[in-house]
């Protein structure tokens, strides 16, 4: 299980997250929705300390951080258990396909390279992307590379993957293939925290929904009661915007 208790970030005098308290079950998937600038991706930024948050504690398993007195080993073994998907793919250019998923491997979790790479070519075969293992990021498509993107992730067999809008840098022709792919996960069970505006995705695959606004988690329930049902105006103000005729949401 993961529990995020008062986690807080301050950027100078904006409180960006305010003290939010959040579990998550293993094999349970949430997508966070909301405003932009409300904190959605500072959420996961902070869980996996690519930010440090000003306040809170993160525990993800029997690994429990104190967010303010976090020392580098502490840092270093939650990021082994929450791995990150960013929204620009964040590949290295000179490395291939198979590299790229190979090198958190060798560095963070210290295999060999034969064996980083034979998990590497597993993971290629699984993302379908097995004939790219000695493509370099430009020879790829965006899809392509957003696919080895969370191939990475995957083969480091975290407790959870933190999705970062992993859509929203994609042509739409590449979308669904992306999407096709994390939804894979979601059917194996992957326990995944999502941050994204694909609300189909959302109703199709999400345990539970988040509508973050200011910083805060303002409502969250099934996908199928906050989509129709949601009890808070901010809410049903966000989804008609967003939604329009997609979902009907009652007033």
């Amino acid at each position: 299980m993961i529990a995020i208790q008062g986690l807080t970030k301050r950027f100078g005098d904006a409180t960006v997250l305010d003290a939010i308290d959040l579990n998550i079950e293993r094999g349970e998937i949430i997508v966070v929705i909301g405003p932009s600038g409300t904190g959605k991706s500072t959420l996961l930024r902070c869980v996996n300390f690519l930010e440090r948050p000003n306040a809170g504690r993160i525990q993800v398993g029997d690994l429990s951080v104190d967010t303010t007195r976090a020392r580098k080993k502490e840092i270093l073994e939650l990021r082994r258990r929450t791995a990150f998907v960013f929204q620009n793919y964040a590949l290295f250019a000179n490395k291939t396909a198979l590299e790229n998923i190979a090198e958190g491997l060798i560095v963070v979790n210290r295999w060999s390279k034969p064996k980083a790479h034979a998990r590497a070519r597993e993971i290629l075969e699984r993302i379908g992307l097995a004939d790219k293992a000695d493509a370099y990021p430009a020879s790829m498509s965006g899809g392509q590379q957003q696919r080895v993107g969370i191939g990475r992730a995957m083969a480091a067999q975290a407790e959870v993957i933190l999705f970062d809008e992993p859509t929203s840098s994609l042509d739409p022709e590449w979308v669904e293939e992306v999407l096709g792919l994390m939804k894979q996960l979601a059917y194996e069970r992957q326990t995944m925290l999502v941050v994204t505006h694909e609300m189909g995705f959302a109703r199709d695959v999400a345990d539970r929904v988040l509508f973050m606004d200011g910083g805060r988690i303002v409502e969250q329930g099934p996908p199928e009661e906050l989509f129709s049902k949601p009890k808070d105006e901010r809410t049903r103000s966000f989804l008609r915007k967003i939604l329009a005729n997609q979902v009907e949401v009652q007033p």
